[in-house]
């Protein structure tokens, strides 16, 4: 198995891919999810159906936008956390998480 930085370093890591919810209702909401977009599917016209899905892809890439800066600050956040455990010196790991999202 590789370390850590050597997945880094390779690109094997994609942490998007591998986090799922563990809560049980995830799998139960993903479902209803499911079977109302088969719903609007059989109920509406195809270009009515193509509004649809335009609006769920432009709400999944937000939605991953927003995912992605809670990733970066959750990491953030515990890299401040150590950096004041190792260094002791709690403004520091405040700046840190402090940096706005330049990306």
């Amino acid at each position: 198995m590789e370390s850590i930085l050597e997945s880094l370093y390779h690109g094997n890591l994609h942490p998007d891919e591998n986090i799922i919810p563990d809560d049980p209702q995830y799998s139960i909401l993903r479902k209803r999810v499911s079977d109302i977009i088969e719903l609007w599917k059989d109920r509406h016209s195809a270009e009515e159906f193509d509004e649809l899905e335009a609006l769920l892809d432009l709400y999944g890439q937000t939605h991953g936008m927003e995912l992605a800066s809670s990733f970066k600050y959750g990491f953030r956040l515990g890299a401040g956390i150590m950096v004041e455990i190792l260094t002791v010196e709690e403004e520091l790991g405040s700046r840190l998480i402090s940096v706005g999202d330049k990306t």
